[in-house]
């Protein structure tokens, strides 16, 4: 892929197939924000509206300005997907799906049934694991038309995905929405997947790992590399650039500390869910904190003023929900 035009030249520390991935990924992201702001309905609109309940109070603290900002153009938010937006990891689901449509045998299955259990149990994203996963992905879809994948995402989405969004975290993508911001997904995930999730969720779009096609059939190669990581930093270093966008009035939620070099890019950094890493990184630079696992107040205040008592409220739905699931 050559250089993309809009985006300007500065030294870059990430690997050339990072830098690929991400201009790969933003070019897609904003070809299918805009052919899905075309053809987005107003029953579509109304499913992804969020009612935030009516209950508990905002984690003691000083006080914040209001953040977001409503109307500021130049910023936007950018939310990690798995274990962020989504309990689990969504190239898991996906191949639990197509398994169910008979893509592959059992013993396959037994391969992404371990991989998410590891998933769940370790609570992070180990880049072996989820390399391994995103292998065993490109071999099942190669030979596939996309269209054909993208049909069957929106049902694995309604089976195994859509009872696994955090209400807590939706809440805050839906304070940014309601400030006038465009929020994106950003994931290793496939970008079509990821494309689906943001908007069955009314997000604006998703950067996620972009498969190659040839006329609409998936090769079993990808362009670049996965997105984790400094990819994902690359990504919405090129959208931002695309959208002019200013990263210091920009949010940027994740679980991961693989996402810190995405964090960092932005003015206001957020810590949804941390893994350990990702904590001690975040107290460390003050970054703000939400854990919706629990249901536990963060060390620090971590709820924009504008999403407020919807996301502690989301987070204690999330906490009994999952409490129930285990009993």
């Amino acid at each position: 892929m050559a250089a993309l035009g809009w985006l300007p030249p500065r030294r870059r520390s990430a690997t050339a197939r990072s830098v690929l991935a991400g201009e790969a990924s933003a070019e897609a992201a904003r070809k299918t924000a805009q052919a899905g702001a075309d053809q987005l309905t107003e029953a579509e609109t109304d499913e992804a509206d969020l009612d935030l309940l009516e209950a508990g109070e905002p984690a003691e603290g000083p006080a914040e300005p209001v953040f977001p900002v409503a109307g500021d153009d130049l910023a936007a938010a950018f939310f990690d997907l798995d274990n962020t937006v989504m309990q689990g990891a969504a190239i898991f689901h996906f191949g639990r799906g197509l398994y169910k449509r008979e893509f592959f045998r059992r013993r396959e299955l037994a391969r992404f049934a371990w991989q998410q259990a590891w998933f769940r149990l370790a609570g992070v994203e180990d880049p072996e694991h989820m390399q391994d996963a995103r292998d065993s992905a490109l071999s099942i879809v190669k030979g596939h038309k996309v269209s054909e994948l993208m049909a069957i995402g929106e049902e694995i989405y309604d089976e195994y995905m859509a009872e696994r969004i955090w209400p807590g975290t939706r809440a805050l993508a839906q304070a940014h929405l309601d400030a006038g911001q465009k929020v994106w997904l950003v994931t290793a995930a496939p970008v079509e997947t990821a494309t689906i999730i943001a908007r069955r969720l009314g997000l604006t779009g998703a950067l996620g790992t972009v498969a190659e096609s040839v006329d609409g059939v998936y090769t079993g190669r990808l362009v670049g590399e996965p997105l984790h990581g400094p990819a994902k930093a690359e990504a919405v270093r090129a959208l931002a650039a695309a959208e002019g966008l200013d990263l210091e009035r920009c949010a940027a939620y994740s679980d991961s500390h693989n996402d810190i070099p995405m964090l960092s890019l932005v003015g206001h950094p957020y810590a949804i869910n941390p893994d350990t890493k990702l904590r001690k990184h975040a107290r460390t630079n003050d970054w703000r904190l939400r854990d919706y696992r629990t249901g536990r107040k963060a060390v620090k205040v971590g709820v924009p003023a504008a999403a407020g008592v919807g996301a502690i409220a989301g987070g204690a739905a999330a906490a009994i929900a999952l409490h129930r699931r285990r009993r």
